[in-house]
């Protein structure tokens, strides 16, 4: 059992949700943090209702918390179809922003706060390496988190805060039930198995690990 300070980015969906479980489970105190949170306080979780596209805001927030943290987890994503030729600028915008605009200003706040020891967990996806088709806004986005993380894995290296992000594949969520086949359904990653993923790499177990992207696709 640990007592440290989580801060989850995107809290409160769906992984969110399985993250903030797989640290209180080891007994570590969470910090939740996006748009939907609201500002109150529930055993071991205190919620920050912020806008994490907002550089701004994530700096302020960061000024808010009264200790901290010492692992942080980038879980902020939303998903708009498109190719290339059929994407608007609106959609691309936002599945910047949403996707990669908010790991950025995390990872910068983090960054000028962690202290050897700590760590930063992105999460990517498998569309990132490969394939991408129909979904190239979001591919790309996902792509900016991967160079992202080994970036800044590079930048942290001689403080020895630790960066690295996962890739899932398809999560088996009430969204992606719903818009999906029964058999890929079948083939998703549950929730709780990627986050236990996430909660090995912010974990002294993986002291040594820094700049790994790790692929959880499950079956698919």
């Amino acid at each position: 059992m640990s007592d440290d300070l989580a801060l989850v980015c995107g809290g409160s969906g769906v992984l969110g949700g399985a993250l903030v479980e797989a640290f209180l489970a080891r007994g570590d105190r969470v910090v939740v943090a996006d748009r939907m949170a609201d500002a109150t306080e529930t055993s071991g979780v205190t919620r920050e209702s912020v806008d994490l596209t907002s550089a701004e805001a994530v700096e302020a927030m960061w000024e808010r918390l009264d200790e901290l943290p010492r692992w942080v987890v980038n879980a902020v994503g939303a998903f708009r179809p498109g190719s290339i030729g059929e994407s608007e600028p609106d959609d691309v915008q936002f599945l910047h922003d949403v996707n990669l605009g908010t790991a950025w200003w995390s990872c910068r706040a983090a960054a000028r706060r962690l202290e050897a020891g700590d760590g930063i967990v992105n999460i990517a996806a498998r569309n990132a390496f490969t394939g991408g088709a129909g979904s190239a806004a979001y591919t790309v986005a996902k792509a900016g988190v991967v160079r992202l993380t080994q970036v800044l894995a590079d930048d942290l290296a001689a403080k020895r805060v630790r960066v690295n992000a996962v890739l899932p594949s398809v999560i088996d969520t009430p969204a992606n039930r719903a818009s999906r086949s029964p058999e890929e359904v079948a083939k998703a990653v549950q929730p709780a198995e990627l986050a236990a993923v996430v909660a090995f790499l912010c974990s002294d177990a993986a002291s040594a690990v820094t700049g790994a992207i790790v692929p959880v696709y499950g079956w698919a």
